[in-house]
């Protein structure tokens, strides 16, 4: 294989381009995979059409500063990232023990990545190149951009930032931001004008600010040390915050002698998706791995079709990364991609998935603003699909039909999952995705709980509408004669969910007749409205309280309900017989 192909991951390589010094030095927790679903890709690869010069070193040796040093100085900036997930959802489990596996390392091996990955590489390049302007990105950076309460902390912590000593977070998903920078930069524009750039964050002191704000509309959130000590303030933070982001305000923070200063996010369209993953990737691991990567074998013929969710779901980090609108590619893009997929060595025939967060959410429009996402004052999804949402998956099944259509191409599917309440307002949807054999042998759906008064925390449908849904993709199963199955996902130990909340979910999942693994812990991510309730005990539509279960035993009683017939589950229900107000025979017969 060609290593002159990928970015350089070493002076070596960058020699081998003709390079003796680098632009810009992209660190990153995860390995480097040269593929559209890894971040630090995306933006190499971006940069480097632009015509720049840039590396990548992966999964650094946080305690030696040799590994920081492989690629030499950089001309303009670090880029630092924690890599494709935060480093301690990586790291641990919900219940805070060690995980025995990391999906993007080489062979899934856990200890390449430290807690608080963004901070601890910062701390390294100040520390080897302290004049070296440091410019962080990915989904750790982004949702500690402010305040935020840390569930591993258990405690409220300052913006990265801050922590990181860095000059910029780069929030969302980051191409063109760290383009402008980068070119800024090297047009020697003041940090003054760079602070200007769309889908940045950054801190001034008190003179700079009063100098940088004049004449601005923003909203001022409540500071750290309101946050960090009163769990009111910290729930009016939350609402402000997420209001704020809706209506794309610049959003300030004071902690302490500094601000926090959010600039709105930047505008992307279809032609800036087709154009980023058109970029010439590998689609491989480099070269000097000898190991599989889990995370790269999950998504090596997968297609992103899409980016954004206008869903609302408490408990998620993606509106906060992506953002509520819902950019979609063009047909010809996508198609553009697949025949040069179809060419790759590593393409056996089958596209594994199309799709996005959510793979039902291409190409649907608003009535009023065209693109989904859009309204500050409402949700397209919560309580109900907005009247306004034009639900047509014509353009989603008119797309699979033509990549069906492709020499080469035995299967395409759509694993990313879909929104039940969004398919049934499009009943010949559901037909047609099971007719025409774009389920491979089962549908992730997620209704994550049974009981309203969690969903309504949660901002789900009711649980009538997965019903619902279930009868009809049944019906169509009938119709059609296939054998198929939906894969609920469930949420164990969520805010506002009681020890008879979780009987009633143990009791539905025995009804179902077969175990369940797809039942996930619940994880306080940061900046999330769920993360507040867990933290304020509050509702997340009100200022109201709920019954948060905090300590180990009542969280690991719910998932052990919801996971009866595991073994050391069962045992664990026994032992802990005296909590569970039901008689448990009636579960565990």
């Amino acid at each position: 294989m060609n290593i002159d192909k990928f970015l350089p991951i070493n002076l070596y390589e960058a020699k081998k381009r003709g390079w003796d010094e680098l632009d810009i030095i992209i660190v990153t927790g995860d390995a480097y995979v040269d593929h559209p679903s890894f971040g630090a890709s995306v933006i190499g690869r971006y940069l480097e059409y632009f015509g720049f010069r840039v590396g990548i070193i992966p999964q650094p040796d946080w305690k030696d500063k040799e590994s920081f040093k492989v690629l030499g100085k950089p001309r303009l900036f670090f880029g630092i990232t924690a890599g494709s997930v935060d480093s301690m959802v990586a790291n641990y489990t919900p219940n805070k023990f060690k995980r025995r596996e990391d999906a993007y390392t080489p062979g899934g091996l856990p200890g390449k990545r430290p807690d608080r990955a963004t901070i601890v590489y910062a701390n390294f390049v100040h520390e080897i190149f302290p004049d070296v302007p440091i410019v962080l990105g990915g989904i750790e950076a982004s949702l500690r951009r402010f305040s935020h309460y840390d569930f591993w902390d258990n405690k409220v912590r300052h913006s990265v930032l801050l922590d990181a000593r860095a000059k910029i977070i780069v929030y969302g998903m980051g191409e063109k931001q760290t383009l402008q920078i980068a070119k800024m930069l090297s047009e020697g524009k003041s940090w003054y004008e760079i602070y200007q750039i769309p889908g940045i964050v950054f801190s001034l002191g008190e003179k700079e600010f009063d100098t940088f704000i004049k004449d601005k509309d923003y909203i001022l959130l409540p500071s750290f040390e309101e946050v960090s000590q009163d769990k009111d303030r910290y729930y009016d933070f939350q609402r402000l915050l997420l209001e704020g982001m809706k209506r794309k305000k610049i959003l300030v923070q004071r902690d302490g002698k500094r601000f926090i200063i959010q600039n709105p996010p930047p505008s992307y369209t279809s032609q800036d998706l087709d154009f980023i993953y058109s970029l010439p990737f590998m689609r491989l691991p480099h070269p000097s791995y000898k190991e599989k990567i889990p995370a790269f074998e999950t998504v090596k013929t997968s297609i992103v079709s899409h980016r954004g969710c206008f869903g609302s779901c408490t408990f998620c980090s993606l509106n906060l990364h992506q953002g509520w609108q819902v950019i979609s590619r063009s047909e010809k893009s996508i198609l553009e991609e697949i025949y040069r997929l179809t060419k790759h060595r590593e393409f056996r025939g089958t596209i594994s998935d199309v799709g996005g967060p959510t793979a039902n959410m291409y190409r649907l429009r608003c009535k009023i603003h065209n693109i989904p996402g859009s309204c500050p004052e409402r949700d397209c999804l919560f309580p109900d699909v907005c009247k306004y949402l034009e639900v047509d998956h014509s353009a989603q099944l008119n797309l699979l039909k033509k990549i069906k259509e492709i020499e080469k191409v035995k299967h395409v599917f759509i694993a990313s999952g879909i929104r039940y309440d969004i398919a049934l307002k499009d009943e010949y949807y559901i037909g047609e995705i099971i007719k025409e054999g774009y389920i491979g042998g089962h549908l992730s759906a997620a209704p994550e709980h049974v009981k309203d008064h969690v969903l309504e925390i949660m901002k789900k449908p009711k649980f009538k509408v997965y019903e619902e849904f279930v009868d009809i993709f049944e019906r169509n199963l009938k119709k059609y004669r296939k054998e198929l199955y939906i894969i609920p996902y469930f949420i164990s130990a969520h805010p506002g969910a009681t020890i008879k909340d979780a009987w009633d979910l143990a009791m539905y999942i025995k009804g179902l007749g077969h175990y369940l693994e797809q039942i996930q812990d619940y994880t306080p991510l940061p900046l999330t409205p769920a993360s507040c309730a867990f933290y304020t005990e509050y509702h997340t539509l009100r200022k109201e309280k709920i019954y948060v279960a905090k300590t180990y035993e009542d969280r690991r009683l719910q998932r052990a309900l919801a996971q009866y017939k595991d073994k050391k589950n069962r045992e664990f229900l026994v032992k802990n017989k005296k909590k569970i107000p039901f008689p448990l025979e009636k579960l565990l017969g």
